[in-house]
């Protein structure tokens, strides 16, 4: 079986880039192709990688300002045309399923989100300061790309989708049925701490940008006079900082390595925004640490109320504050926390997505060799 990898844009890290490392050392063989490649915002080990750039990696800025060229992703892949493989995992959370490829092969599209900004772009915008005039401007572009994009999730053979939320709005948007497949986590990499090392603190870790509703945390917290501390930057974090109070602190860029002490000694993870799976509550539980979650998006996968964490109801600082008030961290196992955590852990999804390749393969060779079989030869024998 000859496969290639597609993923949407290499110039920045998050979940979508961890999917594909999981990706790339399942399939260590096949070549990655994306719209543009920036190796200098990477992990050295992509340059290890056989990574195929489209002519939109030439643009003028591209690596730092791809959303500007919006409108040429469907165009860059639309052209792409991949001849001589069997399989074709596309890693999608924007344009990258809309590439061509052979009458025989099959493309299996891992679904990290159906576009959020042609699908959902009043949801996208929320909290960014664009006007009546330029949000008017915007709805002609994006009816072009919701109807290229319903075409081209019409060529895809199957849908995976990363938690219950996003296979609702595969079938929503596209029409087409799905199998869930939950990203990969390393919970190895978080441990709990013993009780008695617990500190006075809640967390919140996230990029600072207006849709992540940190800010809910930031408020709530400000006003019940709770310990806070957030870990993340991003271009919100003047607005948050104006916002807080003096029970919560910005701690900025957090290194990777820092990060499992910070959780497993927190309170609890406070995770407020409406994520389509959201990696760093699980995290936390693998850390055996509760989470209070907004009642929403990839959380109804991850978080169980009463045993690993809690919900609040609307995406306000009332319903949060109303939960997190009574909310009391001694009152979950973290035993229970943690092994709920392992169900998400980067060796079961390893396992589940070379088995569905490989079956879907095989459905796809047999189903193809009736299809071309003569059928009075086939009935005879």
């Amino acid at each position: 079986m000859k496969l290639a990898l597609a993923h949407d844009w290499l110039n920045q890290i998050g979940g979508a880039e961890d999917v594909l490392d999981a990706l790339a050392r399942q399939f260590p063989e096949s070549p990655i192709y994306t719209s543009l490649y920036a190796p200098d915002r990477l992990p050295a080990h992509y340059r290890e990688w056989d990574i195929r750039a489209s002519w939109m990696n030439n643009l003028p800025a591209i690596h730092r300002r791809h959303q500007f060229y919006l409108p040429l992703y469907p165009l860059a892949w639309n052209r792409l045309r991949l001849a001589d493989y069997d399989v074709i995992l596309s890693n999608k959370s924007g344009f990258c399923h809309g590439l061509r490829f052979d009458q025989r092969a099959l493309h299996i599209c891992y679904c990290l989100a159906p576009t959020r900004y042609v699908w959902q772009l009043d949801d996208y915008l929320d909290g960014e300061e664009l006007g009546a005039a330029a949000r008017w401007l915007l709805k002609p572009l994006i009816a072009s790309l919701r109807a290229w994009d319903y075409a081209a999730a019409q060529r895809v053979s199957h849908f995976i989708a990363i938690s219950s939320a996003i296979q609702d709005r595969i079938r929503r948007f596209y029409n087409r049925e799905s199998r869930i497949i939950f990203p990969p986590v390393d919970t190895a990499r978080f441990q709990p701490a013993p009780t008695a090392d617990i500190e006075d603190y809640y967390l919140v870790v996230s990029r600072l940008v207006p849709y992540k509703r940190i800010d809910l945390a930031v408020s709530a917290a400000t006003e019940l006079r709770l310990p806070l501390k957030v870990a993340g930057r991003g271009r919100d974090s003047e607005r948050l900082r104006a916002l807080a109070g003096d029970t919560v602190e910005f701690l900025g860029f957090v290194p990777n390595e820092h990060l499992p002490r910070l959780m497993a000694r927190c309170k609890a993870l406070v995770f407020p925004g409406l994520e389509d799976f959201g990696i760093t509550p699980v995290q936390a539980q693998a850390a055996g640490r509760p989470v209070i979650a907004f009642r929403g998006g990839g959380a109804l996968d991850t978080v169980i109320p009463a045993l690993t964490g809690e919900f609040f109801d609307a995406a306000t600082v009332d319903s949060l504050k109303a939960v997190w008030r009574n909310f009391d961290p001694d009152a979950y196992n973290p035993d229970a926390i943690r092994k709920h955590a392992r169900r998400f852990d980067a060796s079961i999804f390893d396992q589940r997505i070379t088995a569905y390749v490989e079956q879907a393969w095989c459905a796809h060779q047999a189903e193809r060799t009736f299809q071309f079989e003569d059928p009075v030869v086939a009935t005879e024998g």
